[in-house]
């Protein structure tokens, strides 16, 4: 009796998800708890595992859309398709038989290389078999466009084909054709297209961009970034800060911290520790609205922004508040390697309650972070940069960062968001004070 593969319940308001694509072909002898496909929704992709040892056969097909309860594939017992082989094996002996004895009496034509000619096929068809190491956008545009995946030489992570791959195949057989389908637009018809000049001048058109469809977590993004511009009041404020004696103090000890903790020394460990004693003395920007209350976090839950080739995704420390830098920075480390290799879960990018965004690592000067709703507070830092400043009436050269507080307005007030960020620049440029908790 065969076994359904039911999309489960994915996490809180997740109602559907992706065939990101299929770990195991149709047909494939799957154990029990082995991964058989990657889900793909818009906060994390999910390795689902098969629910029973058998034999795979897949209903929905890689970058299908599913829904939480919905039959994706069935496995089937491994005896009865077991059973099955030998039959075949016997009809197929069955038929070589009779044809064994005149086949050499037909061969003297040397008609042989012919089919030789066509034994490339079947690597073509095997090509075709791996396509589904391509993602969801790849896949949409091979079908819409009719581009031959087997004609792409991939780059993609896993040796997958990725969009551009298929593209340049396109663009090196000069498939005009093929690229005008790419931005969706319906099939040209007599009527439509009445001249070669016509079709030429369409081609060169659509040529110039390239619709893709947006995938469930930019899309995510996209919808939460609004949804923080339209409900919450947000304004940014700004100081900045001498980073020579979290320098210095970095540089002095990084080795043995690496030895003795397995994890490197970077800045946010310094920044983490800051913005969580900060956070004591201005509960309020660790706090949130929800309807007409204000909800006070009597923990710390560190989102830590993040880019990704999927996109920007912020993975939660939690209960930061417990850790103490060592142990911040194994998490930091441990987290973003989960991200790097898609590997993140619905729970590690849940139940924020603050944020840390470092855009200084791409080069940003300065910014103004947008809030992770339903937080109250993002802080956002910068590039390093040596500028001139005055110390003790003297002008110096320092290395000094830009900081921004991003904050709910509705429940931060301006003199909360200084003094946050006033405590956050003392601890950051006398950092003994983090050892000492003062």
């Amino acid at each position: 009796m065969s076994v359904e593969v039911v999309i489960p319940q994915l996490g809180e308001s997740i109602t559907e998800a992706v065939i990101a694509v299929w770990l195991k072909s149709d047909g494939d002898l799957v154990r029990e708890d082995e991964p058989i496909c990657e889900l793909e929704t818009d906060k994390a992709n999910t390795e689902m595992p098969s629910p029973a040892s058998g034999v795979l056969r897949v209903v929905q097909a890689q970058g299908a859309t599913v829904h939480v309860g919905e039959v994706i594939a069935r496995i089937e017992p491994a005896d009865a398709a077991a059973a099955e082989k030998p039959k075949k094996r016997k009809s197929a002996r069955a038929k070589t038989k009779e044809p064994a004895r005149p086949a050499p009496a037909a061969t003297p034509a040397p008609a042989a290389p012919a089919p030789q000619a066509a034994a490339p096929a079947p690597s073509a068809g095997a090509s075709a078999e791996e396509s589904p190491r391509m993602g969801p956008a790849a896949r949409r545009l091979a079908r819409e466009s009719g581009i031959d995946p087997a004609t792409a030489v991939p780059t993609g992570a896993g040796n997958r084909v990725t969009k551009q791959d298929l593209l340049r195949a396109s663009q090196s057989a000069d498939s005009a054709a093929h690229l005008s389908l790419v931005d969706s637009s319906p099939e040209p018809t007599a009527s439509s297209a009445p001249t070669a000049t016509g079709t030429a001048t369409a081609a060169t058109d659509t040529a110039d961009e390239e619709r893709v469809p947006m995938t469930p977590i930019r899309r995510r993004i996209a919808d939460r970034l609004v949804q923080a511009q339209q409900t919450a009041a947000i304004l940014t404020t700004f100081n900045e800060v001498d980073m020579s004696r979290v320098m210095e103090l970095r540089a002095r000890h990084k080795d043995s911290f690496s030895e003795r903790h397995g994890t490197s020394l970077g800045f946010m460990g310094f920044f983490a520790r800051a913005c969580i004693e900060a956070l004591e003395d201005v509960p309020q920007i660790n706090a949130r609205i929800d309807e007409d209350s204000i909800v006070y976090n009597n923990r710390v839950h560190l989102g830590i922004a993040a880019s990704t080739p999927r996109g920007l995704v912020v993975p939660v420390v939690r209960n930061a508040d417990l850790l103490d830098l060592p142990e911040i920075e194994r998490e930091v480390a441990r987290l973003a390697t989960l991200a790097r290799d898609n590997k993140l879960a619905v729970t590690d990018l849940t139940g924020g309650t603050f944020t840390i965004s470092n855009g200084g690592v791409f080069g940003s000067l300065l910014s103004t972070p947008i809030l992770n709703p339903p937080q109250s507070g993002i802080l956002g830092m910068h590039k390093i940069e040596k500028r001139p400043v005055v110390v003790d009436d003297q002008i110096v050269i320092r290395p000094m960062m830009y900081l921004a507080l991003s904050y709910d307005h509705r429940i931060v007030d301006g003199r909360e968001a200084v003094t946050f960020l006033v405590k956050v620049k003392e601890r950051i440029e006398d950092p003994e004070r983090l050892l000492l908790s003062i």
